[in-house]
């Protein structure tokens, strides 16, 4: 049963994105996320450039920035996987989830 409450629960691909990662080796885990930046960013500066663009973060991932910020979950302790985890979080929520699908596929080969 999956618990609604924690912000990655929101979509079936994220929590399982997370639980890969935590098992990954570290070497891996830290490629990857300088990846995931690069292409967030890239995906950021498509978005700046579409002014009709809806970007909105909602309560839940606010209060996982939060959490985030005081370093309470292992990936906050890891700060280049905290880094591109905030910075996706600022992406709309499709492109946010489109995205944790891309890496839960990726992990689970």
């Amino acid at each position: 049963m999956m618990n609604n409450r924690r912000w990655y629960d929101s979509n079936e691909h994220t929590g399982k994105a997370l639980e890969l990662l935590k098992d990954l080796d570290p070497e891996k885990r830290k490629s990857l996320a300088k990846d995931l930046t690069t292409f967030v960013k890239q995906v950021k500066e498509m978005h700046e450039e579409d002014i009709d663009a809806d970007v909105s973060l909602g309560i839940d991932r606010v209060l996982g920035l939060y959490k985030i910020s005081n370093s309470r979950r292992w990936y906050d302790k890891v700060s280049i996987l905290s880094y591109a985890l905030k910075t996706m979080s600022t992406l709309p929520k499709e492109d946010f989830y489109n995205i944790m699908e891309g890496v839960h596929s990726t992990l689970s080969k």
